[in-house]
């Protein structure tokens, strides 16, 4: 089975955040650098479900995981 191809849009809808181009710029744009001590979902601005998210993301490589590596890549 064939694992989706999500995209940084569509982790934003996840997230319950702004999708388009100029929200996501600014989100990144307004929280990085992000510290390489700090785990992406240890940021001090996610809520709790959006941390738990790429907590679970990552940590069960689910198909999610990619695209969460971009955007801590992204807010480093």
């Amino acid at each position: 089975m064939q694992s989706p191809d999500h995209s940084l849009e569509s982790l934003f809808v996840q997230l319950g955040l702004d999708n388009s181009d100029n929200a996501i710029a600014a989100f990144i744009a307004a929280h990085k650098p992000l510290p390489h001590k700090i785990l992406l979902h240890e940021a001090g601005f996610w809520n709790a479900s959006q941390a738990e998210f790429l907590k679970q993301a990552i940590a069960d490589d689910a198909d999610w995981a990619i695209i969460v590596d971009r955007l801590d890549a992204l807010l480093r």
